[in-house]
């Protein structure tokens, strides 16, 4: 299978399936001399781990990441860092999996989920692992998440990634409400306090309901200086597009304003700009920290929406592997909204944009 790996400096190989015996991924190009141990990058998986609340899957993974190779300690990384230390070999991550139940898809096996990636997967291999989802489960998402961390590394303190889920279903935040301080203290990670309830009652009908919803989250990343990026095949904007596509069940992209530009005039769209003390001082953000396809040095704004889950405790039309019309629906452990567990996950995949481009923009500047 080709397509396993993404970036071009700072290079990602995943590896692995939903049932196997573990996943993970490789990180070439990672700087050396960066402080690197599990414990840093077990904090981001530990966002994205299953089973943590009543509004996601209930499969029980630690997700327990596990250094391979790429760090090196001795008693001067000790003293120098506190710890391990990258050394600009490939850095091999692995989480194991431990709570498969392969038999809830038994009634899978020959039937196509409709907008899964089931039928498709066949008709190009002609061979799959249905036990869910086998490579196209979002179960793999776990070894993005751990090379996002590395990638924070890459990028430095300087620069801060955030997400958060902004609507599920029909229910949206009110911005006005955005306070960053409440998102990780609530299970959905919410901004809004007051929207908080209303989803807690929305996704508790959902999954008695036997369906699921989907949702939209932003993610924001602040400190990124003016000039990463290119400006026609290397577009900053393009390839963080392209990265957050790549995630399972993405199906839109917005950056900025999106597609919310439509609406407005040149005047009204355009990002103006006075005279600041560092540098232009920007009056509104409609690009998304983006113009040309490099960083303005503006915070970039990027929203993905994410379809509800394929896998339903509902029957749903399909066919089977025959040809047959046959009723579907998905017994075992299922988010009854993807969106939620999606935010470290675009976290990730943010990082790891900013962290080649970074590189890119120094091998090509000296900068």
């Amino acid at each position: 299978m080709s397509h396993n790996t993404f970036g071009h400096l700072f290079r990602v190989t995943t590896w692995g399936e939903s049932h196997g015996p573990a996943l993970g991924c490789v990180v070439d190009g990672c700087p050396p001399g960066l402080p690197l141990d599990e414990a840093f990058i077990q904090q981001f998986l530990d966002k994205r781990r299953p089973g943590t609340s009543r509004f996601v899957t209930q499969r029980q993974e630690p997700d327990a990441v596990k250094i391979l190779s790429g760090v090196f300690e001795d008693d001067r990384t000790l003293e120098e860092f506190g710890g391990p230390v990258t050394t600009g070999t490939p850095i091999s991550l692995m989480i194991e999996n431990t709570d498969q139940r392969s038999k809830d898809y038994g009634e899978i096996r020959d039937r196509y989920r409709p907008g899964h990636a089931d039928y498709p997967y066949d008709a190009k291999y002609g061979v799959r692992d249905y036990r869910g989802g086998g490579r196209s489960s979002a179960r793999e998402t776990a070894a993005r998440v751990a090379a996002g961390a590395v990638a924070r590394r890459a990028l430095g303190d300087g620069i801060v990634i955030r997400g958060a889920v902004v609507q599920i279903g029909p229910h949206a935040i009110n911005r006005d409400n955005w306070n960053w301080d409440i998102v990780e203290d609530n299970p959905f990670w919410c901004p809004d306090a007051d929207m908080v309830p209303k989803w807690e009652d929305f996704l508790d009908a959902t999954r008695k309901a036997g369906s699921s919803t989907g949702a939209i989250v932003e993610v924001q990343a602040n400190g990124v200086p003016a000039g990463w990026g290119a400006p026609i095949y290397g577009k900053l904007d393009g390839e963080l597009a392209g990265a957050m596509m790549s995630i399972n069940a993405v199906k839109g992209v917005e950056i900025g304003a999106g597609f919310g530009v439509a609406a407005l005039s040149g005047e009204e769209n355009a990002d103006q700009m006075r005279a600041g003390n560092d540098g232009p001082l920007f009056l509104s953000n409609n690009n998304g920290g983006v113009a040309g396809g490099i960083s303005t040095g503006q915070d970039l704004i990027v929203r993905i929406a994410i379809k509800p889950t394929s896998s339903i405790l509902n029957e749903v039309q399909s066919v089977t592997r025959d040809g047959e019309n046959v009723d579907v629906r998905t017994k075992g452990r299922h988010d009854p909204c993807v969106g939620i567990r999606a935010v470290p996950v675009a976290e990730a995949m943010m990082a790891c944009v900013l962290a080649d481009q970074k590189l890119r923009h120094r091998g090509q500047t000296g900068n």
